[in-house]
Order: structure tokens, then C-alpha cells, then sequence
């Protein structure tokens, strides 16, 4: 696990902000397919099954998926797709806490919470 100083994530924050967005858009677009790859799996489950737009939905995922990967190989954990949450593990007073952003936020981290706390233990750096 990689672990991040403040100044590191910030340092970051420009390029994981493009990324997170592009997991949000293609999260949207995959949802889309929800209830028709649903009904794909059950129909499959009876030896018939496929997705009309299998194709475009395979894509989609595709596309999620290298962006979740490029996300992955930085360090930087995403926590959820729709509000475009994410952590950086780090250091504090010698524990690994995780330093919270979401998009929408400002252009520098000003969150951090334990490990276990999740989003409702945000605490201000």
C-alpha cells in the first residue's frame, strides 16, 4: 500500500479529479444496462441469456475498468462512484489514516479519517 503525505495527494489531486470523473461518466453509462444485464444473467441461468447492446455495454465496462486501474496503480482508493469519493492512505502521529477527498470539493485535501471511521468520521486536517 502506497502512503501518501498531504503534500504528495495534493500534488495528485489534478489528475486523480480527471479520473474520478471519467469512473463517474462511465459508471452512469453503465448503469444504464443494469436491469436489461440482469435479465441477461437469470436468462443465462436457463440456457439462454445476452444483452441487446452487448457490445456498448461491454465498452463500458471496459472503459470502467482502466479507469478503476489507473486509479489503483496510483495508490489512490475509490470509495464511491457516484459521489466520486476517494482516499490516500497516510501517516498520522504513526498510523496509517486515509486522507479524504470527493469531487465537487476544493483543489486541495482538508479531510482525514481512521481507517475504520469511513466518510461520517471526517475529521478537518
Amino acid at each position: 500500500m502506497k502512503l501518501f503525505t498531504i503534500q504528495e495527494a495534493n500534488a495528485l489531486l489534478p489528475t486523480v479529479r480527471v479520473i474520478v470523473a471519467r469512473i463517474q461518466r462511465a459508471h452512469r453509462k453503465l448503469t444504464q444496462y443494469r436491469d436489461e444485464a440482469r435479465k441477461a444473467a437469470e436468462a443465462a441461468e436457463q440456457g439462454g441469456g445476452g444483452i441487446e447492446q452487448g457490445v456498448a455495454y461491454a465498452t463500458v465496462l471496459t472503459e470502467l475498468t482502466a479507469e478503476m486501474s489507473e486509479l489503483d496503480a496510483l495508490g489512490v482508493q475509490l470509495k464511491d462512484f457516484e459521489r466520486g469519493l476517494i482516499d490516500f492512505p497516510s501517516l498520522r502521529d504513526g498510523r496509517v489514516v486515509l486522507l479524504c477527498w470527493q469531487l465537487g470539493e476544493g483543489d486541495e485535501l482538508e479531510w482525514w479519517h481512521d481507517v475504520d471511521a469511513g466518510f461520517a468520521g471526517r475529521t478537518p486536517l
